[in-house]
């Protein structure tokens, strides 16, 4: 009766070992394969007949992943046999017959007879390939998940301090318009009371006066709100550039004659020869946008008119520098204070020196942006009482690409 039973007993663990799907063997104490599942053959590329005799660790562990030879002294299997203790190893790879390797976790555990004698181990392993694939793939996503969320918490934390120097720039506009328009509109309002009050004892002449008054101050208002809303399309991004090609020598010249019409002296006379310009080539071929240069040079020239006193003269040069052209315009007038210079660009900002000249601080801060929408940058040098000396540089040929347009 009971050599039935252990036939019977015996081919229950066989089918139960044929039907794991984890690779499972058993070695003795030298090493050698008693028996290996169909499963453990399968994924080593070995029939399981092959198997059985042989040393295991040199059919499947005889290096490690970088290929480096595996000492027996030091194999986890082995030492379960030898200290009679469970091992369990994740990090590690199996050898195929073909000479390819794949990753494995395996737990060796020792083998004991019936008078717990140690006799050998057994061995079960698992293919960890499609797990350790997906952990590759999770730790991708997780670099790239974490460098889009640095990213956009840069992209968070720059807006947020663009929005802050917004706020800070909208709150100072404000104060400012409200104090530049608080001059012109109590003078407006002290005209409209004076002409009102004293209309049968003014002379026509002093009528004119005040009527003229109060075309300049609303002028001033005017011009004033165009920078403002101009300074605002920058801001948000709704100016364009558009290249062009041109004469620049031409083109500063009738910028100059533009000027000479509408530029008075103290006295109210015209003086045309007030901007002297020079260039050493007869012609200039440049790409550039014409409005936005047009605008950077009529702020200069006409800045340095209003604060040079009459009848101190404005040099104005044009120079071919290799692929950059350099506007050159220099003054006789007041100068500018060195503690005013690095805020010379600032919206609103005027010199602590200019007294009761009329300006709105705007100008040059429209100068700064469109030079650099053109590329380019601006130089400036002054001292008290002897001039000015500001150095545009903006590129011969400014092509259409990102990096030179605001989108609209």
């Amino acid at each position: 009766m009971a050599e039935p039973t252990i036939k019977t007993l015996r081919r229950q663990q066989q089918l139960i070992l044929d039907s794991i799907g984890d690779g499972v063997y058993g070695i003795d104490l030298q090493g050698n394969a008693t028996f290996v599942n169909p499963a453990a053959a399968r994924m080593i590329g070995w029939e399981p007949q092959e198997l059985i005799g042989k040393s295991m660790h040199q059919l499947l562990h005889h290096s490690r992943p970088d290929r480096s030879p595996y000492p027996r002294e030091e194999c986890p299997i082995y030492a379960a046999f030898q200290d009679g203790i469970i091992h369990r190893v994740s990090e590690e790879v199996f050898w195929r017959k073909d000479g390819t390797s794949f990753p494995v976790e395996y737990i060796s555990t020792p083998m004991r007879d019936e008078k717990g004698k140690l006799v050998g181990a057994v061995i079960a392993f698992r293919d960890i390939t499609q797990r350790k694939w997906a952990e590759a793939i999770l730790y991708r996503t997780n670099e790239e998940l974490e460098h889009r969320v640095r990213d956009r918490t840069t992209e968070l934390q720059q807006a947020n301090e663009q929005l802050n120097e917004l706020s800070e720039l909208r709150s100072r506009v404000v104060t400012m318009v409200c104090h530049e328009f608080r001059n012109p509109l109590n003078n407006i309002l002290l005209a409209v009371s004076s002409l009102e009050r004293y209309h049968t004892q003014l002379t026509s002449q002093q009528k004119q006066t005040y009527l003229v008054g109060i075309q300049d101050n609303v002028e001033r208002m005017t011009q004033m709100i165009d920078a403002i809303l101009l300074i605002g399309r920058v801001e948000a991004k709704r100016i364009e550039v558009h290249p062009t090609q041109f004469d620049a020598i031409g083109f500063c010249r009738d910028v100059v004659a533009e000027l000479a019409a509408t530029a008075p002296t103290e006295s109210g006379e015209q003086r045309g020869d007030r901007i002297q310009f020079t260039s050493r080539a007869k012609r200039l071929i440049v790409t550039l946008d014409p409005c936005l240069l047009r605008s950077i040079l009529t702020n200069i020239l006409a800045n340095a008119i209003r604060y040079t006193p009459d009848p101190g003269l404005i040099q104005f040069k044009v120079i071919k520098q290799k692929d950059h052209v350099s506007f050159q315009i220099a003054d006789q007038g007041i100068g500018i204070p060195s503690d005013d210079l690095p805020y010379l660009f600032e919206p609103f900002h005027r010199g602590r020196n200019v007294s009761n000249i009329a300006g709105t601080g705007l100008g040059l801060n429209i100068v700064k942006r469109f030079v650099d929408l053109q590329g380019g940058h601006i130089d400036v040098s002054s001292q008290l009482g002897q001039g000015s000396f500001f150095q545009v540089t903006l590129p011969l040929f400014l092509h259409c690409n990102c990096s030179n347009f605001i989108d609209g």
